[in-house]
């Protein structure tokens, strides 16, 4: 990846709908170039898709959570099996105390306890912290 390709997925991060017309405007090179850049991107796995961000207040009775999670063992198999929690609406590798941390979006705090039951039983698993989202900031 070059500074254009660096340059346009900075745009992109900023407005995924954002017209091929208005990147190129913006970038100073053709719509074509624009248009083949972001082809390759895809086709190279860099962008892997594109998504929807809500206002933190458009879903006001969403509970949002983070799990910090500790695993022994085989982190594979826990990564698997959390990626299949629907629960989790993004999970992140970090360093520190902690191996992993998940982002959990759930409807009512019965799904909040149901899922924080259904990581902590998974195998590898060794410890958890959890703390609920209360207000952002800065979206």
């Amino acid at each position: 990846m070059d500074d254009l390709d660096h340059r346009l997925i900075a745009k992109l991060r900023h407005d995924a709908r954002a017209a091929v017309a208005d990147l190129a405007k913006a970038l100073g090179v053709s719509r074509g170039t624009v248009t083949n850049r972001m082809a390759r991107l895809q086709r190279d796995g860099v962008i892997a898709g594109y998504t929807l961000r809500l206002r933190p207040d458009a879903t006001p009775d969403e509970i949002r959570a983070w799990t910090a999670i500790a695993v022994e063992g085989n982190q594979h198999h826990v990564i698997r099996a959390l990626l299949g929690e629907p629960g989790i609406a993004a999970l992140y590798d970090t360093n520190g105390r902690w191996d992993l941390l998940a982002e959990l979006r759930v409807a009512s705090l019965a799904e909040l306890s149901a899922t924080l039951e259904r990581i902590r039983g998974i195998e590898g698993v060794s410890a958890s912290e959890t703390s609920v989202h209360l207000q952002t900031f800065r979206g």
